[in-house]
């Protein structure tokens, strides 16, 4: 039995996280829209046939930007704010083999191409296949959270600058994009620091608590004043691609 294989994407997601940085941990909590457009090989006029009944479906895909060259058997999840555990009870893209899974919106089929919502994925990312979301038999009420549930929950309260709101109010009317605060909003909350800079969020602190992720063609600058409080103090975006 061979032990080696090859896979070729069936198409590359277009989404609005052009970088790594500021991608939401997990699929389903920030609801940006993405899509995905199959290759024409695959014949998705008979391939996407009766998919438009499903309202979710599993998206099956490739860490590219992982650029780990050791394997480790023990990581520290941002979650665990240091503490580690074993690669297999976590879903970090640093893995013996560098593949992932994420549940995601189906909104519309536009021929060859899927419109998804809830992706937590970077813009490009390689889809390996796509599989329907059986509600019947996949949702498991019961079901134990491991170590996540002994994690703490913080409420993070988001601020904007005038500055930042005025920005904000250009982008939306120029983008068409309504949802842009609420997005925003959720993204900091998720907490994107790396872990070395949580913790000394005051002003005194050595650190540079001042930290930008990109959205669209936008970059949202923001600083944590405490655990539990973020402020957006600018917003930068590109006029011309709006």
């Amino acid at each position: 039995m061979s032990s080696n294989f090859s896979f070729e994407p069936i198409g590359f997601l277009k989404s609005g996280y052009p970088d790594k940085f500021g991608v939401p941990r997990q699929s389903g909590i920030v609801k940006v829209y993405s899509e995905l457009a199959l290759r024409s090989d695959l014949q998705p006029e008979l391939a996407l046939q009766g998919l438009d009944g499903f309202s979710h479906v599993w998206l099956q895909f490739v860490f590219h930007l992982n650029n780990s060259a050791r394997y480790h058997a023990k990581i520290h999840p941002p979650r665990l704010n240091g503490a580690s555990i074993g690669v297999f009870a976590t879903r970090s893209p640093h893995r013996p083999n560098p593949i992932g899974l994420s549940l995601v919106e189906l909104v519309e089929i536009r021929e060859n191409i899927l419109i998804l919502a809830g992706a937590d994925l970077v813009d490009g990312t390689p889809i390996l296949d796509v599989k329907p979301y059986l509600p019947a038999f996949e949702s498991v009420p019961q079901a134990k959270g491991g170590w996540l549930e002994t994690v703490d929950k913080k409420d993070v309260r988001v601020q904007f600058t005038k500055e930042a709101m005025q920005n904000l109010e250009i982008w939306i009317q120029r983008s068409g994009r309504s949802e842009l605060q609420k997005i925003i909003e959720q993204l900091v909350q998720q907490d994107p620091r790396p872990l070395v800079y949580k913790g000394f969020e005051s002003i005194e602190s050595p650190y540079r608590n001042k930290h930008a992720f990109r959205l669209y063609d936008g970059d949202i600058h923001f600083e944590f004043l405490s655990q539990d409080e973020a402020v957006v103090f600018n917003i930068l975006f590109s006029h011309g691609k709006l």
